[in-house]
Parts: structure tokens; C-alpha cells; sequence
């Protein structure tokens, strides 16, 4: 009985042990996945095979290089895999964090939401980045710093385009504005679309390196595309950025009646009470004046 109780223990440590290892690996593989890391972890592997063939060859010169530079190889692999070490150093960081509360009561973000909206009819590019659990004090530093409250029209304020400070990103801090016209770190992904700018592929590049949630507004298309973990979701309506940013942000935020555009042929009352129809009328009754004259000009001419 002692053999079998023995024996059991030492195969459940053992299938401990390899269900550890693949999740490792699993762990590792998912990281790298559509990254830069891949084709360079693929370049690393072999490498690693011809080491193993020449050692298995018995090549002398080949295996003292080998054996005098495999000290700097790990200091040499930090180095070219920073960003995604930090990446995933970061998850686990956040994962194991109990220090905040996952919702908090008045932290809305419905001002984003429907600045966004406003971007993509107007054409209007812009770039927001809403921080959660790890901070970017550093890329706050690079721009223009704010701390105003944040609201709808002072977004619209800093994206207009004949704003100084609408080139950059802004970053959003819990319910402020950090920062406008902050620079943000660029995608490297060989995977990204061609069609990507560098709007997006900054929005991209800081959703890599950190846990921030980046929304995009395309100045070319007015699509409205968001950012989170070094993926971005392109062509989103104004309600799936608003379910998006509710999944991620973990929060409920309440439906808001988005302003809509008035045409010039409807006849409402909101439409007659619209300055710009107003505006329009205004014209065509000036028109209409100096048509009237410029008929009675002539008929004035001949009585003479």
C-alpha cells in the first residue's frame, strides 16, 4: 500500500510537472503570436540546431565560439525581447493586483464615446488612450501636460484641427485629461495592415507595451478603430465602441442620445429652428431680393 501511495505521489508530481512546462510553453507561443518575436525565436531555433550539429560533428573551432559567447547570448536575448518581456511581466503584475477595484462609481467615459462620434462624421483624426493599471507617466512627460477634467468639449477642443495640440495622443487618467499632444511609441509588427498609419500604429504600440486601451479615429475614412493588447478592432460603430469600452473597463455605461446631423430637406421644426437652415434661408431670401431688383432695374430704365 506504502509503494502504491508512494508510486501515485510520484506520478502526479510528474504530470504536475509537465502540465507546467506546456503551459509555459503555451504561455510563450501565445505571446509571440503575430509579433515581431516570432520570426526572430524562429531564427533562434536554428541557430540552436547548428550549435547541435556541431557539436554532434565535433567542429572545434565552431563549438570554443560557441562556448565563449553563450554567456552574452542571455544578456543579448534581453535585450532583443524587452518589449515583450515587459508585455508579459506586466500581465502577470496585473493579474496577481488586488490594490483597485474593478468598477468604480462615476468614472464614466460616455465623453470619449461620443467625441468619437463627432470625429468620424467631421473626418477628424484623433487618438485617445484611456489608462488602467499601468501608468504612462513617461509618455504624459512628452506632451503638453493638462490635468482638466474630462468632457466632450474640451476633446473637441484639443482635435480640432486648427488646434496646436491636436498632433499626438491624449491621455486619459482615470476621469482627466493627463496630457494632449503626447508621443507614443510605433508598432513594429511586420503582421499590421499596409494601410495602417502611424496614428494607428501608434495606438497599437502603446496598447503593446502596456495594458492602456487605445480609440482611433482614421482623418482619412473617419472609421472608428480600438486598440487593446497590441490588437486592434477596425470599423466600429459608436455602440461597439461603447460595448468595447464597457467589457474592458469592466464598468456599466448607460446608452447616450448621440447628436444627429440635420438635412436641409427636412421640413421639422428642429430643422427651421437649426441656424444653419436658418443661415440658408437667410440666403435664399437675399437671393431672392436681388433677383426682384435686378428684374425692376430694367423696367425703371425703359419708363425713364
Amino acid at each position: 500500500m506504502t509503494q502504491f501511495v508512494t508510486s501515485w505521489s510520484s506520478w502526479a508530481w510528474i504530470g504536475l510537472d509537465i502540465l507546467l512546462v506546456a503551459l509555459l510553453i503555451y504561455q510563450v507561443l501565445t505571446m509571440i503570436r503575430g509579433t515581431r518575436a516570432a520570426p526572430m525565436l524562429a531564427g533562434l531555433a536554428v541557430i540552436a540546431i547548428m550549435v547541435y550539429l556541431a557539436r554532434i560533428g565535433e567542429l572545434t573551432t565552431l563549438n570554443w565560439v560557441v562556448s565563449r559567447s553563450l554567456p552574452y547570448v542571455v544578456f543579448a536575448l534581453i535585450v532583443v525581447f524587452q518589449a515583450e518581456i515587459r508585455h508579459v511581466l506586466a500581465n502577470l503584475g496585473r493579474r496577481l493586483s488586488f490594490a483597485r477595484a474593478s468598477s468604480r462609481d462615476g468614472d464614466s467615459y460616455d465623453d470619449i464615446v461620443l467625441a468619437a462620434n463627432l470625429f468620424s462624421q467631421n473626418q477628424t483624426g484623433a487618438l485617445i488612450v484611456i489608462e488602467r493599471e499601468i501608468g504612462l507617466r513617461t509618455h504624459v512627460e512628452s506632451g503638453v501636460p493638462l490635468d482638466a477634467r474630462l468632457s466632450y468639449d474640451l476633446l473637441a477642443t484639443i482635435f480640432r484641427p486648427s488646434a496646436p495640440l491636436h498632433d499626438g495622443a491624449v491621455i486619459v487618467q482615470k476621469d482627466r485629461i493627463a496630457a494632449a499632444a503626447c508621443f507614443l511609441p510605433l508598432s513594429m509588427n511586420p503582421m499590421l495592415s499596409t494601410q495602417l498609419g502611424t496614428r494607428h500604429r501608434a495606438g497599437i504600440g502603446i496598447t503593446e507595451e502596456t495594458d492602456a486601451i487605445a480609440v482611433i479615429v482614421s482623418e482619412e475614412t473617419g472609421a472608428i478603430s480600438m486598440a487593446v493588447g497590441g490588437k486592434i478592432e477596425r470599423d466600429l460603430t459608436v455602440e461597439q465602441l461603447r460595448e468595447r469600452l464597457s467589457v474592458e473597463l469592466r464598468r456599466y455605461m448607460s446608452p447616450v442620445t448621440l447628436p444627429t446631423t440635420i438635412s436641409p430637406s427636412d421640413d421639422s421644426d428642429a430643422a427651421l429652428d437649426s441656424p444653419l437652415r436658418a443661415e440658408v434661408d437667410l440666403g435664399g431670401e437675399s437671393g431672392d431680393a436681388l433677383d426682384v431688383q435686378k428684374t425692376a432695374a430694367p423696367d425703371a430704365e425703359r419708363r425713364a
